[in-house]
């Protein structure tokens, strides 16, 4: 049962392997998250199907983590499926159109706790969204000052 859903998509001019690049890449990757968030492999990174790491979330006073594992993978698509705080999946696609990139993002989730749930609505539903949105912005940016350097 999926409880929420957040999409967003924006319009980049790279090519799909710059924009795919820039999300599967973990340096790149935290060009581009939201400085509280990082991205920790359990082993080797990857983000080849059932590759797993860690989100964390820098939360005073103690983090917030979550348990990834990539569950749909192709050219210009990966998929990560999370446990913890939130039930969910995230999926980042890539679609090629004249002159670059169509990136869609959606993040679809539950919270099982109902005093983070009640939570997360009352304060964090908007913020995520507003997120998401800048997070969508600064991969775009890179996106685009790499495409000027590289063409992929």
């Amino acid at each position: 049962m999926v409880e929420m859903k957040f999409e967003q998509s924006i319009q980049i001019n790279a090519s799909v392997a710059t924009v795919e690049q820039c999300i599967v890449d973990r340096d790149l990757m935290h060009c581009w998250l939201n400085p509280a968030l990082r991205c920790e492999p359990v082993g080797k990174w990857s983000t080849e199907i059932g590759a797993r790491s860690r989100f964390i979330v820098k939360f005073f006073p103690f983090p917030l983590v979550l348990e990834n594992t990539v569950i749909e993978r192709e050219w210009g698509l990966v998929v990560w499926e999370f446990q913890g705080f939130f039930q969910g999946c995230d999926r980042w696609e890539c679609q090629e159109i004249d002159g670059g990139t169509i990136l869609l993002n959606c993040f679809e989730f539950e919270i099982p706790n109902p005093l983070m749930r009640w939570g997360f609505r009352l304060f964090a539903s908007s913020w995520t969204r507003e997120d998401m949105k800048a997070q969508l912005q600064r991969l775009q940016r890179l996106a685009e000052g790499l495409a000027q350097h590289s063409p992929l």
